[in-house]
C-alpha cells in the first residue's frame, strides 16, 4: 500500500518493544540485586524471579523472535490440521535494533506508514504475578523497568512515540509516587495489569475505594489508563480444573484455558463499575489492549440484567452507560469491528497491530481493510484520530 493510498494518518495504540536483560536489572536496587537473575538451563537462557525460573516467555532476551504476524493465519482460519506452536510461530528471526530502540524504530514505522504508535514493553507482563507476596518488590522493580523505558526510549520520543511505563498499586503513596514521576517525564498513557491488586493482606480490586487518591490524580494529570493483556493470575483457576499449580504458559495449548480466556478482562472492567470507581470518578477513561472485543457484549447483557435487579448496588446509577463513556477498546483485527463501533460508538475503537509480535499484523496497514464497509470518517477515528484525541496529541 503506497503513502498516497491512505486518507487519514495511523495512530497505532499497540506496539511493542522487546527489552533486554538489563531492563529490569540496571536500575535494580542492591537489595534487590537477587529478585532478578537471567541463568542458563540446559545451554538456554531463562529468566528467574526470585530463584524461581519463569516459561512465561521461553525465551526471555528476545535475541530471536517469532516473525511479526506470524499467526495471522492462525488467528483468521483457526488451526485445522493441529499444528504445534512452533509449526504456526514458523522460522524464528532475529531481533533487530528496531525492536531495541526508538531511532530505528520511527525509520521502521514511516516504512510501515504509521504515524504515531503507543509502545508497550513485553516481559514486563510476567513481573507483578511472581511477586505478589512482596508489594515493596513490586514497586522496586517496576521502577526500575520505568527507569530504563525512560532512558533508552524516552515516554514520549519525537511526538510519534509513546512509551507506556508500568504502574503497579499494591501501595497506593507508592503508586502515586510513580505516576507522578513518570507524567512529569512526558508519559502520556500508563500500564495498570488487568487484574486483582497484591498487597499485604491479600489481594483486592483496583476500583475500591482505597485506590480513589491514585485514580483522583490520573484523573488531575490527563493520563490515559491503558488495560493491556498481560499475567492476571488466573492460570490458578484453570490449575485446579487440570491439576497442579501451573504458571500461566501463553504458548502452550489448554483448551481448558482458551474455553475462559478472557475472564480476567472481563472481570477487571466489570469491577469499574461493581465496586464504583468510575461513578466516584466520572472522567477517568481507559483503554483495553490486545484483548479483544467478543466478551463485551456478554458483559453489557450481564451488568444490564443485574442492574435491573440490584440497581441500588450501583448506586442506582447505569453501569453499562458508565463504561460506554469511559470505554476504549482497541479490538483484533479478525474480529467484527463494524459491531463493535455500533455498540460502543466508533470514536471508542482503536486500531492496534500489535506490532511486531507473531499474534498481530505483519503489515499494519492491513487493518484498514478490516473497516472497508465503514463510513470514512468512522475509519479516520479508528485508524487514529481516537488516540490523538485521548493523549491530546
Amino acid at each position: 500500500m503506497s503513502q498516497s493510498d491512505l486518507p487519514y494518518q495511523l495512530f497505532d495504540a499497540d506496539n511493542h518493544l522487546y527489552e533486554p536483560p538489563e531492563a529490569l536489572t540496571k536500575f535494580l536496587p542492591k537489595k534487590y540485586a537477587n529478585a532478578v537473575k537471567y541463568v542458563q538451563v540446559d545451554g538456554r537462557t531463562k529468566i528467574a524471579i526470585r530463584g524461581h525460573i519463569s516459561e512465561y516467555i521461553p525465551n526471555p532476551t528476545f535475541e530471536v523472535v517469532a516473525a511479526p504476524g506470524a499467526m495471522e493465519d492462525y488467528f483468521k482460519n483457526g488451526n485445522p490440521e493441529g499444528k504445534s506452536r512452533r509449526e504456526i510461530f514458523g522460522k524464528p528471526i532475529k531481533a533487530t535494533p528496531a525492536f531495541r530502540e526508538p531511532a530505528p524504530r520511527l525509520e521502521l514505522m514511516n516504512e510501515l506508514q504509521i504515524d504515531r504508535a503507543l509502545m508497550f514493553p513485553t516481559l514486563a507482563s510476567l513481573l507483578e504475578e511472581r511477586m505478589k507476596d512482596d508489594p515493596e518488590l513490586i514497586h522496586a522493580v517496576v521502577h526500575a523497568l520505568n527507569e530504563w523505558l525512560y532512558e533508552t526510549w524516552s515516554f514520549n520520543y519525537e511526538n510519534r512515540i509513546f512509551t507506556v511505563p508500568v504502574i503497579s498499586l499494591p501501595i497506593v503513596d507508592k503508586a502515586i509516587e510513580e505516576l507522578e514521576w513518570v507524567v512529569e517525564r512526558g508519559a502520556k498513557a500508563i500500564l495498570v495489569r488487568p487484574a486483582p491488586v497484591p498487597g499485604f493482606r491479600g489481594t483486592r480490586s483496583f476500583a475500591l475505594p482505597e485506590f480513589d487518591p491514585f485514580w483522583k490524580r490520573a484523573v488531575e494529570l490527563d493520563v490515559l489508563i491503558t488495560m493491556h493483556s498481560s499475567d492476571s493470575g488466573y492460570a490458578r483457576y484453570a490449575a485446579e480444573w487440570d491439576g497442579g499449580n501451573q504458571e500461566m504458559l501463553p504458548f502452550v495449548t489448554n483448551v481448558f484455558k482458551m474455553m475462559n480466556e478472557w475472564a480476567p478482562i472481563r472481570d477487571a472492567v466489570a469491577s469499574w463499575v461493581c465496586h464504583g470507581a468510575l461513578f466516584r470518578h466520572p472522567d477517568l477513561k481507559f483503554a483495553v489492549i490486545e484483548n479483544g472485543a467478543t466478551w463485551v457484549p456478554g458483559l453489557f447483557e450481564q451488568l444490564a440484567a443485574v442492574y435491573k435487579k440490584a440497581p441500588e448496588g450501583f448506586g442506582f446509577q447505569d453501569p453499562v452507560a458508565a463504561l460506554k463513556k469511559a470505554l476504549y477498546i482497541s479490538p483484533f483485527w479478525e474480529e467484527d469491528l463494524g459491531a463493535l463501533a455500533d455498540l460502543l460508538g466508533a470514536d471508542h475503537v482503536l486500531f492496534g497491530s500489535d506490532y511486531p509480535h507473531p499474534e498481530g499484523l505483519a503489515e499494519p496497514t492491513r487493518y484498514i481493510h478490516e473497516l472497508k464497509d465503514l463510513p470514512e470518517a468512522d475509519q479516520a477515528l479508528i485508524m487514529g484520530g481516537n488516540l490523538a484525541r485521548l493523549l491530546k496529541v
